[in-house]
């Protein structure tokens, strides 16, 4: 009887209207992008139903979950009929996305490359509008200890402290480490700043016998290596 109820419900409302029927019956994995922010929003305004509306803030974002991850509240309550509580079910709903991605499943990653290295970063850097300055602690088997942001920044640069680095370096016992930080504007060219930190804390490891493996600037879809480009000798 439940499920007669439910076909029959879906079938008596237009396609625009019913994401969450459709859901029920077909799963998650039907649903377009558009409708899957719909159940987020819940409802629309007085022209636009919910979808309508999640199809419109989605346009906004060039149709990109990477851009929404992106917006502020500010920026989402600018369309009408969202308010800051549906706001804050999408900025929920794409922080929760990036999370599982941060997800290691029980197991130390082990780096032995810069894409390894990259692989792991990734989740913690893309879809910033500022830069931030992350370190990965790796023992003597370069298996992850630990990971950690050092800093954050403005959309030009971050200020590093490479005695903050070292001393959670050796409150790990840590072998080897890996530098990262994010362009935010996606150009992966190293600055003069970004030469002058890597050699700073590529000398300091030196005499506290932590090797640095690799310094990685990191866009949302690419990376820069250090090591890569023979710049870590």
């Amino acid at each position: 009887m439940l499920d007669y109820t439910i076909k029959n419900t879906i079938k008596s409302l237009a396609e625009d209207d019913r994401p969450r029927e459709k859901l029920l019956l077909n799963g998650q994995h039907t649903l377009s992008n558009a409708e899957l922010v719909a159940i987020l929003i819940g409802s629309g305004n007085a022209e636009k139903n919910a979808v309508e509306l999640a199809r419109e803030i989605l346009k906004t974002y060039d149709d990109k979950f990477s851009k929404l991850a992106r917006a502020d509240v500010n920026e989402l309550t600018r369309h009408k009929g969202i308010g800051s509580a549906k706001a804050i079910n999408i900025i929920a709903a794409m922080e929760l996305s990036k999370r599982r991605l941060k997800e290691t499943g029980g197991e130390a990653k082990k780096i032995t490359t810069s894409q390894d290295a990259y692989d792991v970063i990734k989740p913690h850097l893309f879809d910033l509008n500022v830069e931030e300055f992350w370190v990965a602690f790796l023992n003597r088997s370069n298996k992850i200890i630990d990971i950690k942001s050092i800093s954050r920044g403005g959309i030009h640069g971050t200020v590093v402290d490479s005695r903050v680095i070292f001393k959670k370096a050796l409150d790990r016992m840590a072998s080897s480490i890996v530098l990262f930080h994010n362009h935010p504007s996606g150009n992966l060219k190293p600055s003069a700043q970004d030469d002058a930190i890597t050699k700073q804390i590529k000398d300091a490891g030196k005499l506290l016998d932590i090797l640095i493996l690799d310094h990685l600037i990191v866009s949302d879809k690419s990376f820069y290596s250090y090591s890569d480009q023979g710049r870590m000798t």
